[in-house]
């Protein structure tokens, strides 16, 4: 039995042990709260509360501070070494969190800091659950020296070894600058907020003394720059609020792991709804734009999606969504922006979508209107050979279910490359309207028959002529449902109950890849 003395002692230790840990939570200066909030934004803790179901937040290494020396170091040794680890629930289901505590060392990473990242980060791939980084950091510890950076190296070597394995979530709420900068880029989704968040590998004092160009840190990595310019976000909002609740809306849509299902839900949205909105939507005249925005909504439960990279190739969408209350990955070409075409960011931007479906069992919905790969000479040496390829390897490669609906026109390499049958779509659909062929009917008409029209009394009358022959002959809709390369041509208002049965029917797929390292896609 404890004495009473024994008892005071127990007491006074538990006491310290709050002192401490209250420390800790607070920082060691108050002021650098106010100069945090007075920049609009919010401190770690703040943003891990905003992001985890509340009072699930489980921290480890508290308590931890660096053992640095010199500069000054040895005399400033806050608890945490300015990044906050745990772990806690985003609605019920675990999710890992490391945060840059800008307050201390302007959440600069040094070794300690580095080792607690590492462990956490090494937890989430053992407990197969999803990493989220809030980051807000002013890249290596320069005071620390090469302890700092390899500190990154060990950072890099995880987030690849997690890559496609657990989901990676980066949100960027302050600078983020150097070598810092990739680990964001290695991970599976990345989010910013404007004005509060850059990224870049050299800053803009950098860029003025080695090229002369003078840019601001927003114009050179802000939001708005890398989620419509660069492609290295892919979502940005205005402040951290809605950003930690749209990445809590991700996260609801993404399994633990790549041994997961996604989560299914409940669908009050009836399967069989009928789209006749969409007879309206997409215009028979395969020359004019339209939304496919409007297509995605009607066939999607209640019609809600979310896109990603919004802003950078928006002439190919790419969107989570719910069908049946299955989630799916939907690719689309976008006629409202250079007329559905793809091209070099278009292809690299769908690749990297569909390979990570296939990732974490996500099943494949492409909706095709593409009259084609962008000519141009930019784009031949830029590289489309290659770099259009990625998205034809990603679909080859793919092992999830796959469905393809051609909504209208599907011309030459690029329908080949929309997950046509002949490259493993599980399931090929088309509306009446289609027109699937090596080109359209006019540009066929004139190759095959330029010497008809060029001896014809009425070269133009000749050259409609023919161009109606080709269109019966070749470009009809049911040429290519003739030849098995289209599974049905169905009502384009049943489309949304003909995707949930052929998802539910695919559910237990079960396809698997030549044993092998792994593959070598274009670069």
């Amino acid at each position: 039995m404890a004495t009473p003395q024994s008892a005071n002692e127990v007491l006074d230790r538990l006491d310290r042990l709050a002192a401490f840990k209250e420390l800790a939570h607070q920082g060691p200066d108050p002021e650098a709260t106010e100069r945090q909030h007075a920049k609009g934004k919010l401190t770690a803790r703040e943003r891990i509360e905003l992001l985890l179901d509340k009072g699930s937040f489980t921290e480890i290494e508290q308590l931890r501070r660096h053992r640095a020396v010199g500069f000054g170091l040895e005399a400033k040794k806050p608890y945490t070494d300015g990044v906050v680890t745990g772990w806690g629930t985003v609605e019920g289901r675990t999710v890992f969190v490391y945060a840059h505590d800008f307050r201390i060392f302007g959440g600069a990473l040094g070794e300690a800091h580095a080792t607690k990242i590492h462990k956490i980060m090494d937890m989430a791939i053992a407990a197969g659950a999803p990493l989220v980084s809030l980051n807000d950091g002013a890249g290596a510890r320069i005071q620390e020296g090469v302890s700092a950076l390899a500190g990154y190296g060990g950072i890099f070597q995880r987030n690849t070894k997690a890559s496609g394995v657990i989901p990676q979530i980066s949100v960027m709420l302050g600078p983020c600058a150097g070598g810092a900068a990739y680990s964001p880029a290695l991970t599976d989704f990345v989010f910013m907020v404007r004005e509060t968040s850059q990224m870049f590998i050299t800053g803009p004092d950098v860029v003025k003394a080695v090229t002369g160009e003078e840019i601001t840190q927003d114009g050179l990595g802000g939001a708005d720059v890398h989620a419509g310019t660069s492609g290295v976000a892919h979502f940005a909002y205005d402040d951290e609020e809605t950003c930690l609740a749209e990445v809590r809306y991700l996260l609801s849509l993404l399994p633990q792991n790549n041994r997961e299902m996604p989560p299914r839900t409940v669908c009050a949205d009836p399967v069989d709804r009928t789209g006749d909105a969409l007879l309206d939507l997409v215009p028979t005249d395969g020359g004019r734009a339209y939304d496919v925005r409007g297509v995605i909504e009607e066939v999607v439960d209640d019609g809600e999606y979310m896109e990603v990279h919004a802003t950078w190739a928006p002439n190919l969408v790419c969107a989570l969504a719910r069908v049946d209350g299955h989630v799916v990955g939907v690719v689309a070409n976008q006629p409202a922006s250079l007329a559905g075409v793809l091209d070099i960011r278009a292809s690299e931007k769908g690749a990297r979508f569909v390979q990570f479906c296939d990732s974490f069992n996500i099943p494949l919905i492409t909706l095709v209107d593409v009259p084609g790969f962008l000519p141009g000479v930019d784009q031949e040496h830029d590289g489309i050979i290659r770099r259009g390829a990625k998205l034809l390897y990603a679909y080859c490669n793919a092992t999830v279910p796959r469905i393809s609906v051609v909504l209208r026109k599907a011309y030459g390499g690029a329908y080949i490359v929309m997950d046509s049958r002949s490259i493993g779509a599980d399931i090929a659909l088309a509306w009446p309207g289609n027109e699937i062929a090596v080109m359209g009917a006019e540009g066929a008409a004139n190759v095959v028959f330029r010497r008809e029209i060029a001896a014809a009394d009425d070269p133009e009358a000749m050259r409609r002529q023919k161009i109606d022959e080709y269109r019966d002959e070749l470009v009809h809709p049911y040429y290519a449902a003739e030849r098995g390369l289209v599974d049905d041509v169905i009502d384009p208002r049943e489309t949304r109950s003909v995707l949930c049965r052929a998802v539910a029917m695919l559910s237990a797929k079960d396809a698997d890849l030549p044993r092998r390292k792994h593959g070598n896609p274009p670069q």
